[in-house]
């Protein structure tokens, strides 16, 4: 009976056997080097062991492995980066077409930036902007309510339920620009969740 420990080595032996060294490439010998002839071209370098030649093939083929295991990891980053600004481009557009939509709704007064107005629609299908929102008109409100909306400084619209958030993070920005050491805000990931804390007055 053979033990499980020869048969093991074996299986070692068998698959060194099927290893392929081709993979390996040796350093060229050069009989004269400097143009001088060696007496003993035999001695001038060590023969290799057929058990090196497969050890070395060994590592070479581990080194292809992790090369394209490498490149692949890198590859995939740069997929999910191309995927996520197709996102931001759809939403980008997107925004784009609501922000112009809403700057083309009939108006009978100036907008100014930082106000909130209110979007209805009438029967017709026209859309238009009132001061008035829809607890002002309370029960005669005339048309259909289309949603709240703040005109910003860059003449895009923010919807009302997302203008506190909106808040939230130019204050955070805006802190952040007025800090004088960066680098102890972006340096972790605890600096960054804590970034409003660090940086805000206490009454924001």
């Amino acid at each position: 009976m053979i033990s499980p420990k020869r048969s093991k080595l074996s299986d070692m032996s068998q698959n060194d056997k099927k290893m392929d060294t081709s993979l390996v490439t040796l350093v060229e010998r050069n009989p004269a080097p400097y143009g001088i002839p060696l007496l003993n071209t035999v001695a001038m370098a060590k023969i290799s062991d057929p058990n090196d030649l497969v050890a070395m093939a060994q590592e070479i083929q581990k080194a292809d492995t992790f090369v394209k295991a490498t490149a692949s990891n890198k590859l995939k980053v740069i997929v999910d980066q191309v995927r996520h600004l197709q996102q931001m481009a759809i939403q980008i557009l997107q925004e784009a077409k609501d922000n112009t939509r809403l700057h083309h709704a009939a108006c009978n007064f100036k907008k100014v930036p930082g106000n909130i107005y209110h979007l209805y629609k009438r029967p017709s299908g026209q859309t238009y902007f009132s001061m008035l929102s829809p607890e002002e008109w309370g029960t005669t409100c005339p048309h259909d309510f289309q949603g709240s909306f703040r005109l910003e400084c860059d003449l895009t619209w923010t919807p009302l339920e997302e203008v506190l958030q909106k808040d939230s993070d130019m204050q955070i920005i805006e802190a952040l620009m007025g800090s004088k050491n960066l680098s102890s805000v972006i340096c972790g990931p605890d600096q960054l969740l804590n970034a409003r804390a660090a940086l805000l007055p206490p009454d924001l």
